[in-house]
């Protein structure tokens, strides 16, 4: 009895699932010293890090969860034994592996195809021979895209970039870090395209594919709201929340309605930050919601991933990619994205 009684859960478990929308969540791996890089901080050049810290925090809260997700990690960080055993927990505990570049420079995108395809390979190599994973995913740092992006990626044999962040609000977040930041006008200018501009809104939330010269590209945006384009992820939740929880929870359930209602599969960003508290990283004091501590932050995620899956059946970027080119029919979309002619003046 009690064997029938299990089959017949299991079955019902597998035909709600398959009811579900598929979802995706994603976590850009983003170490100390790279926020301090693009705040224009002196002290990245140390390579200050906390993914000791982090990485068993975020693995706890995922199998807590039975999750298993995508991190974008920097190429730079597979480099320093400080990190080579939590970036191999994260492929020991099954979770997929995508590059997040090699020095983690949001203007990426004023490099030439040459510099990128070195960039990408340098990432690739260290990522692999710390944690035995190929990538095949990639996001760009600060979302930054390129037609050399991708050309690059595709040539590469990479499945997907997530580089995208349909949003009106990206020139108001580079607003405020420039606004904060100790730097040069000359490194301002660097910056000049941090987090997109007004037109990144009028993107597609739904997946498509770049169509490239020498095949083409599937790119998975990270989503935002449906219709006012506003961000989603945990970080800007985490923010509502410092005014009202009561509030930020009313807005994720809104967007998770408004994704199904207008059949949107969402693929969610999080963050180091949405886990670890002002206690954690007093040196990132300056950064939006630093200054509530970790338990606090860790309540929203837990809400957040709970509801998550009770709405949608929540995989890894890949297996969501997987899923999409099953389908076919992708929409294609020429890039056409002005190029910076303004070098970096950085080089990790």
């Amino acid at each position: 009895m009690d064997a029938t009684s299990d089959y017949w859960k299991q079955e019902r478990a597998e035909v709600m699932r398959l009811s579900k929308l598929t979802a995706s969540v994603s976590l850009d791996l983003d170490n100390l010293w790279s926020y301090l890089k693009v705040h224009g901080d002196p002290e990245w050049k140390d390579y200050p890090t906390y993914l000791p810290t982090f990485v068993p925090i975020g693995l706890d809260f995922f199998n807590s969860h039975s999750q298993t997700i995508t991190f974008f990690v920097v190429g730079k960080d597979a480099t320093d034994e400080r990190n080579a055993g939590p970036l191999r927990q994260i492929a020991e505990a099954g979770h997929e592996i995508a590059n997040h570049s090699f020095n983690h420079e949001p203007w990426m995108q004023s490099y030439t195809e040459a510099q990128v395809t070195e960039e990408l390979k340098e990432a690739e190599a260290a990522i692999e021979r710390v944690t035995g994973y190929t990538t095949r995913g990639f996001r760009g740092p600060g979302y930054c895209r390129s037609n050399a992006i991708f050309n690059s990626l595709h040539k590469m044999g990479y499945q997907y970039d997530a580089s995208i962040l349909p949003s009106i609000l990206g020139p108001i977040a580079r607003l405020y870090y420039l606004s904060t930041a100790k730097m040069s006008a000359e490194e301002k200018k660097t910056r000049g395209d941090l987090f997109g501009h007004w037109s990144e809104g009028f993107h597609s939330l739904a997946p498509f594919a770049w169509k490239l010269e020498s095949g083409d590209l599937l790119e998975l945006p990270v989503t935002t709201i449906p219709v006012f384009r506003l961000p989603f992820h945990l970080s800007y939740l985490i923010w509502l929340a410092r005014f009202s929880k009561s509030l930020a929870i009313a807005y994720m359930e809104l967007g998770f309605r408004m994704f199904r209602l207008r059949g949107v599969e969402p693929s969610y960003l999080l963050h180091p930050l949405d886990f670890l508290g002002k206690e954690d990283v007093p040196e990132l004091s300056f950064f939006p919601g630093m200054d509530k501590p970790r338990a606090f932050k860790m309540d929203m995620a837990d809400r957040f991933l709970n509801s998550y899956q009770k709405h949608f059946d929540v995989v890894p970027m890949f297996e969501h990619v997987r899923r999409i080119r099953e389908r076919g029919s992708l929409k294609m979309v020429n890039p056409a994205f002005p190029v910076m002619t303004s070098n970096p003046v950085e080089q990790g």
